[in-house]
């Protein structure tokens, strides 16, 4: 499961990606190609609960990120851009929202609302296209074969046409189980879901209007979307100690840093939540599909913890911070023994049962 980042070039992509995944972008030679980085998903939760176990080890849960090439007219009209999109599982495009003299702008001026209707206008564009030409083929072999099968994908390639020249994203779009497998395959890049994370000025943190404008098309067209400041979390980033960072977002009025929110959201475009294993010896955070029963995320930890699967002793995370301690859970009857049809909910803390 990836994410790819992409954006217009001097967006702060780069930037984004290498705090992100902790890396340093070389230069490349030859035509620009996609970078793979890995990133820790910034979860509070995890922080509170290693300083309440204090644990010899701990390991935070990680996602796949690519650093898609620049969206630019050559990379746009090669169609390399959209191959590159294609392989990723949602995508996070990185739009400027700051203002910086000392870097141009592609287009000029800085206008993100402008930059994100014509980012999504190419990205459309680029569906729009490709099912307009899988219509003329099916059509051209309909008129030499008559195959069920192809009839039945060019009606729904008709039906997907339509929705697409009404400017509306195929996420948007309902599909029965037949028609998915149908399509499953085809590289419709506005099905993945999409994460605007606007780049601001240090002093437009505290500042939603940029949000609130964006907030309609978001809601019509069922995107996620954050500021972040590229600027500020560089500083952060390279701050040495835990004590440092957190005197310098208090410093800012931030609770935390704005990439947390920006891993957090790039699992809900995944369709990922996270659970817990916690003890003396290791804290652990683990991902698994939403709507997960609890032997599968059980598998997410070990494949023979899945299959010898008995039950999973639960502990809901808000109640563990609310008493303070397993044992005070235990005694207020707050410790949760559930089996296979149990379905695991975000921040739950697991502890599995098996045998082998």
């Amino acid at each position: 499961m990836k994410v790819g980042i992409i954006g217009l070039p001097q967006t702060g992509k780069k930037t984004l990606f290498q705090i992100l995944t902790g890396s340093e972008l070389r230069e490349q030679s030859g035509p620009p190609k996609p970078v793979p980085g890995t990133a820790d998903i910034l979860d509070p939760r995890f922080d509170k609960l290693v300083e309440m176990y204090s644990p010899k080890k701990n390991a935070r849960a990680r996602i796949d990120l690519v650093l898609v090439p620049k969206i630019e007219q050559e990379t746009i009209i090669k169609g390399s851009i959209f191959n590159d999109i294609n392989d990723v599982d949602a995508i996070c495009h990185v739009v400027r929202a700051f203002e910086d003299e000392g870097i141009y702008h592609a287009e000029g001026t800085v206008d993100p609302l402008r930059d994100v209707e014509m980012v999504n206008s190419e990205l459309l564009l680029h569906d729009q296209l490709f099912v307009e030409k899988r219509i003329e083929r099916i059509e051209t072999a309909l008129k030499k074969i008559k195959d069920d099968s192809q009839a039945k994908e060019l009606e729904l390639m008709r039906k997907i046409l339509v929705h697409l020249e009404e400017e509306k994203p195929l996420r948007l779009m309902e599909f029965t189980q037949d028609e998915d497998m149908i399509i499953r395959s085809y590289p419709f890049i506005t099905r993945k879901e999409l994460i605007l994370a606007f780049n601001i000025d240090e002093d437009k943190l505290d500042d939603d209007s940029l949000l609130s404008q964006i907030k309609p098309i978001c809601d019509k067209e069922k995107i996620e979307a954050m500021s972040v400041s590229a600027q500020v979390e560089s500083e952060i980033a390279i701050l040495d100690s835990e004590e440092e960072k957190d005197e310098f977002l208090t410093d800012l009025g931030i609770e935390e840093p704005a990439l947390g929110a920006m891993t957090r959201l790039c699992l809900k475009a995944l369709g990922l939540i996270s659970f817990f294993t916690v003890g003396k010896d290791e804290v652990r955070q683990w991902l698994v599909r939403l709507d997960s029963p609890a032997p599968v995320a059980a598998g997410a930890i070990h494949s023979d913890l899945q299959k010898g699967f008995i039950r999973a002793e639960v502990m809901k995370y808000d109640e563990l911070i609310a008493f303070g301690s397993e044992a005070e859970l235990k005694k207020q009857g707050k410790m949760y023994v559930q089996g296979k049809d149990y379905t695991v909910v975000d921040g739950d803390i697991l502890n599995i049962r098996f045998q082998v």
